[in-house]
């Protein structure tokens, strides 16, 4: 072989063709060229890359000149296997890994539901102090006194608090759960009284009436909720509250169906009960449902579908049928409302496939409101809507009608006609829901008869902090539909001005005020009275208002008549579960502050004056809006911004709802019971 001639390379080994597909592509490209084994034809690779040129070889480096041009093919590789196998092959592994993932989970379910169960019979001996077994006798009607509870000495955490201040809850509603979420544990010996043992989620009972919801989808255990503070539950109905000695009357049915009769101690009460509804004076209620309970949730429920059997029946009549499918709501608010879209939606959806279809064509669903619209209280632009959404539906609402008198077969009922004349008119039925305000319960009344300063019959008052108003300062609190929270902003135009008048020496009654302590007495109302806010923001105008003898300062009387005005446009509170619900995590608070403030007023002596208002500020109600469902469509009125829709909305109403919902395992079963409606329909069986 001659000196200096380039060297046979023979054909590629599996070693040196490997690694010339790993450098870059300028190397591949030269060892190409310099290589004489390489496919003429081919150059591969995955990239796409500019044209490749072979060359004939050079003796002197990797980096040679090529001494003729020709262009290689840049085709991709051949694949092994083809489109179709590589599918299946893919879809087993995401097959195989979806089932590994499953039954890993129905393992760890099944491993954790065995961790469940117990067989040892693990219990020791319990202390129980002997005043909860023999408790003593007092009080006006010389009952047994409950000063300690047979659970008091559970745990180390019962024994700590039962020492603590006495709080007496009254009622499991929304103001008592949020009250009982934002206590802290241990700060007082908390004891709930209810004459049932769970929370309503009332907002979604309308959805229950119709099968939508599961009954036990709306209730959490109040014993649950009571557990977080180390709290003790009595399954009773409070009767009458003893404000002179601090003692609860409890009425309690035993084993034999006796009411037994005693006496609860407490420190702070809270009076948490709601309310009933309102008759109105109107005779025959008797033959009406009510909305208020999970019971009247589920007559209602059966009522619904009696009505629907017996309509199929051979020997029920023409006549009769028509009153039978005939559905009457007397009230037009987002109770009524809510409950007339439901039933719609179970008679125009579920009602097809299991019953005969002459029912669906007979069906008749109305709605009685005294206001001149539906859902008054909303802007009236979606008020209209929900009308025109139930007229699309035919859903009949009668408006500016009152009810007379509601017999088992009619509702008798008022009516002005286009020329303002009162037309008194009858409507067969066959059901009647009444949705038509709220009134006191028994226990209210009672409360309210014993203080000469409750005059409002619809409500016990209270002041700004909550305060029974007639209690012993700070000892009796009420929240929720039971309460309302007076604003006589004008009755304490004394107590405002006195600072004034003292730093002057002067009487205030007769005190001339100017723009500079007129901005101060404002802001003594705002922290007063923070929902008169409102009507607070430009002093400068009502200072000119009221100063009309152009005086540059207000006396006793034109102050007087400023702060009537201001009275005159405050309204009572809505009596809603939002309401009460921030009402309760208000006291939450407040209680929170004076557990941890103790110590200290003790030291001091501080043990009377106006304690509350010392430590925490008075109460403000913020009103988030309101929504409503009107059947496969929902408005909601927040504060300014209305909007409305169709099944868009419907999600978003239930999104609310279920961001509020009490816990985690309501809001499980709430996403349960909606995609059963959504795949096997409503459930239409009576029990």
């Amino acid at each position: 072989m001659r000196i200096g001639a380039p060297r046979s390379l023979g054909p590629p080994s599996n070693r040196f063709f490997p690694s010339i597909l790993q450098q870059s592509p300028r190397l591949l490209r030269n060892h190409a060229c310099h290589h004489p084994y390489l496919p003429r034809n081919t150059y591969h690779t995955r990239q796409l890359v500019s044209p490749i040129w072979r060359c004939s070889p050079q003796p002197s480096s990797d980096l040679v000149k090529p001494r003729f041009l020709r262009p290689i093919s840049t085709k991709p590789l051949p694949q092994r296997h083809g489109p179709v196998f590589r599918f299946f092959y893919r879809s087993l592994v995401y097959t195989g890994g979806f089932v590994f993932v499953f039954g890993v989970l129905v393992v760890g379910f099944f491993v954790y539901d065995a961790s469940t169960y117990r067989e040892d019979l693990s219990y020791t001996d319990i202390p129980v102090a002997m005043e909860a077994l023999y408790p003593r006798r007092g009080g006006p009607k010389n009952l047994p006194i409950a000063d300690a509870l047979v659970s008091d000495d559970d745990c180390p955490e019962n024994t700590r608090s039962k020492h603590k201040p006495k709080l007496v809850v009254l009622g499991s509603g929304w103001g008592s759960v949020a009250l009982l979420k934002q206590l802290n544990p241990e700060d007082y010996h908390v004891t709930v009284v209810s004459p049932v043992n769970y929370f309503l989620f009332t907002p979604m009972l309308p959805s229950a009436t119709v099968g939508t919801l599961e009954l036990r989808s709306l209730v959490e255990p109040i014993r649950r909720i009571v557990q977080r503070v180390k709290g003790h539950f009595l399954r009773a109905e409070a009767v009458d509250v003893v404000l002179s000695e601090q003692l609860l009357e409890v009425a309690q049915v035993d084993a034999t169906g006796e009411q037994k009769h005693f006496y609860l101690p407490y420190d702070k009460l809270v009076i948490g009960v709601g309310s009933t509804t309102n008759a109105h004076g109107v005779k025959g209620l008797e033959n009406c449902h009510f909305l208020k309970t999970i019971e009247d949730a589920r007559q209602i429920r059966n009522k619904v579908l009696q009505n629907l059997e017996q309509a199929c029946l051979p020997t029920t009549t023409d006549e009769e049928r028509r009153r039978l499918l005939s559905f009457v709501v007397s009230g037009g608010g987002p109770t009524g409302v809510e409950f007339a879209a439901e039933l719609f939606d179970l008679l125009n959806e579920d009602l097809g496939r299991s019953f005969p279809k002459i029912l669906r064509n007979e069906i008749s669903v109305h709605v009685i409101q005294s206001r001149g619209h539906i859902l008054n209280t909303y802007d009236e632009a979606l008020s209209i809507y929900a009308e025109e959404r139930f007229a699309h539906d035919q859903v009949e609402v009668l408006t500016n009608s009152r009810v007379k008198e509601v017999r088992p077969d009619k509702i008798l009922f008022t009516q002005k006609n286009e020329s303002g004349e009162t037309v008194t008119k009858e409507l067969p039925m066959g059901f009647c829901l009444w949705s038509t305000g709220v009134a006191q319960t028994d226990l209210c009344k009672r409360i309210a008869d014993t203080l000469d300063v409750q005059t409002n019959r619809h409500a016990l008052e209270t002041d700004t902090h909550l305060r029974l108003n007639g209690a012993p300062l700070g000892s009796v609190y009420a929240i929720g539909d039971c309460s309302t929270v007076q604003n006589n902003i004008a009755d304490h135009l004394v107590t405002f001005l006195r600072t004034l008048a003292v730093e002057k020496g002067k009487d205030p009654e007769k005190m001339a005020i100017t723009f500079a302590e007129w901005r101060k007495i404002a802001q003594r109302v705002k922290q007063r009275f923070p929902q008169a806010s409102d009507h607070l923001r430009r002093l400068d105008k009502l200072f000119e208002q009221y100063d009309k003898d152009k005086s540059g300062t207000l006396d006793f009387g034109e102050m007087h008549e400023l702060l009537l005005q201001i009275d005159s446009k405050l309204t009572s509170l809505p009596a809603t579960a939002q309401r009460a619900a921030q009402q309760g995590e208000y006291l939450g608070k407040k209680f929170n502050k004076l557990a941890r403030a103790a110590p200290g007023m003790a030291v001091n002596e501080m043990s009377y004056g106006d304690l509350d208002d010392a430590v925490y500020k008075a109460f403000e109600y913020r009103h988030l809006g309101s929504l409503a469902y009107i059947g496969n469509s929902a408005v909601f009125d927040l504060n300014g911004l209305n909007f409305s829709g169709g099944l868009l909305a419907v999600y978003l109403w239930r999104s609310v709802y279920f961001a509020q919902s009490v816990s985690f395992r309501t809001r499980v079963l709430l996403a349960m019971d909606w995609s059963k409606r959504a795949m096997f329909g409503r459930d239409l069986m009576h029990y």
